[in-house]
């Protein structure tokens, strides 16, 4: 089935859902790409402060997410994503504005928490809305979500060749944009959950032991400090590579990212699922994750090979990374959902993020620091192998946690979920 065909397949909150994805991500991919690039350039931040801004946007994003997942269940997931895209346009309007390192923050935590509202109220609602077909569904939302990814990069270089400046007020203006044409199109869906008869602490207690839940979440933080990287590590090695051209280098890499996901992502869907099913391809995904960062620490500098050369171990990790990225995702949501139980879903996509939010804030910093502490001592390839590294771990971890999943067969890792809810669905059991 085509892309198109499986997109029109859904019904019509689903399709809005994909489409304001599409809005969102070009929004904040006209801006994020060339983030880092700014800061250490025209504001002259040292990479550790690059680092600390990025992985603070990040972790009040991933780290807020369990409010927002908590308050989606309680207020209905429309409401949370208007006001997270609301509060985004306030972000990246103050990046307009921000030079000092405390405002940068200041403007960095408002825009990560104001995915922290909408993101898993939309996860929520599109996993409602598409039943039994979540990974389909959640394959086809990745499409929408990497073509903002394609396109939002070309359209912030056209902008940012005028200034910075200028690609954060388009950005927020695409943003206010979204806010009001959510406010009136989307469908108002609340969850189908009795959280408002429990207390807040009562939710949290029950997602937190969910054992199986909690592994997995931790598992998954390889996974998110590595595709990360698309906008720490790798803009800095494209400003390593050539800084007169990095913007267009570092264009190429989302343009590249892109492509995989748009062209590819159902194929990739399809066939991992009928190679492996879904826990073996989450192991098999992550391990293209690290495997990612090879051709980087065989060509980590361009003064070795030289630079048409350093440049192409760079758009390569980056095809590599998005091929492993592909695979993961849909069976990634679709395994939250299963070992949700079916209740309290935006809760456990919430508390999810918040545990891989503290891993990417801590991977970050880390690698901000050795970036720089690599390139001062030339030893640069270690950065890449400890990326490596951290995928190679993480992909191991998932591999023991499916061998352990009881009555193991083609179905998501550890979907039995002894300490939580139990939904009658078929999908949502061992």
């Amino acid at each position: 089935m085509t892309a198109v065909r499986q997109f029109r397949s859904f019904d019509l909150a689903a399709r809005l859902l994909m489409i304001n994805q599409f809005g969102i991500n070009l929004g904040f991919y006209m801006l994020m790409p060339y983030l880092a690039g700014y800061l250490s350039g025209p504001v002259g931040l040292a990479a550790w402060a690059v680092g600390l801004v990025l992985g603070v946007r990040n972790f009040s994003q991933q780290g807020m997410f369990l409010l927002g997942g908590t308050l989606a269940d309680r207020l209905g997931y429309k409401p949370l994503i208007v006001a997270g895209c609301l509060l985004r346009t306030v972000g990246f309007a103050l990046l307009v504005f921000a030079t000092s390192l405390p405002g940068l923050i200041i403007a960095s935590a408002a825009t990560g928490f104001a995915g922290a509202l909408f993101n898993p109220a939309v996860r929520a609602y599109l996993a409602a809305e598409s039943g039994e077909r979540r990974v389909e569904a959640f394959a086809v939302f990745n499409i929408f979500y990497q073509a903002g990814i394609l396109a939002g990069p070309l359209v912030g270089l056209a902008l940012i060749a005028v200034d910075f400046r200028v690609t954060a007020g388009a950005a927020a203006a695409v943003f206010g944009a979204l806010t009001v044409a959510q406010l009136f199109a989307l469908p108002t869906r609340r969850a189908d959950t009795a959280s408002e008869k429990t207390s807040v602490l009562h939710d949290w207690r029950s997602v937190a032991s969910n054992r199986r839940f909690v592994a997995f979440a931790a598992a998954m933080i390889g996974s998110y400090v590595l595709s990360f990287q698309v906008y720490l590590a790798l803009p800095l090695q494209a400003q390593y590579i050539d800084r007169p051209r990095a913007q267009a280098i570092t264009s190429a890499v989302f343009v590249v990212s892109g492509i995989v996901a748009v062209a590819g992502q159902l194929r990739i869907t399809a066939w991992f699922r009928n190679r492996w099913g879904t826990g073996r391809s989450l192991t098999v995904g992550m391990t293209l994750l690290a495997v990612s960062f090879l051709p980087l620490a065989i060509v980590p500098k361009p003064s070795m090979f030289g630079t048409a050369a350093a440049i192409t171990a760079l758009i390569l990790s980056a095809a590599v990374l998005a091929i492993g990225t592909a695979a993961v995702f849909p069976f990634e949501m679709d395994t939250v959902v299963s070992l949700a139980g079916d209740q309290l879903v935006a809760t456990h996509y919430g508390f999810y993020n918040t545990v891989v939010g503290v891993g990417i804030l801590i991977g970050n910093l880390a690698t901000g620091a050795v970036v720089g502490a690599a390139r001062t001592a030339g030893v640069e390839w270690t950065v890449w192998i400890g990326l490596t590294a951290i995928g190679a771990t993480a992909a191991l971890a998932l591999h023991a946690l499916d061998q352990r999943r009881p009555g193991r067969s083609t179905t998501s890792p550890m979907t039995a979920n002894p300490t939580g809810p139990q939904s009658s669905s078929p999908q949502s059991r061992v």
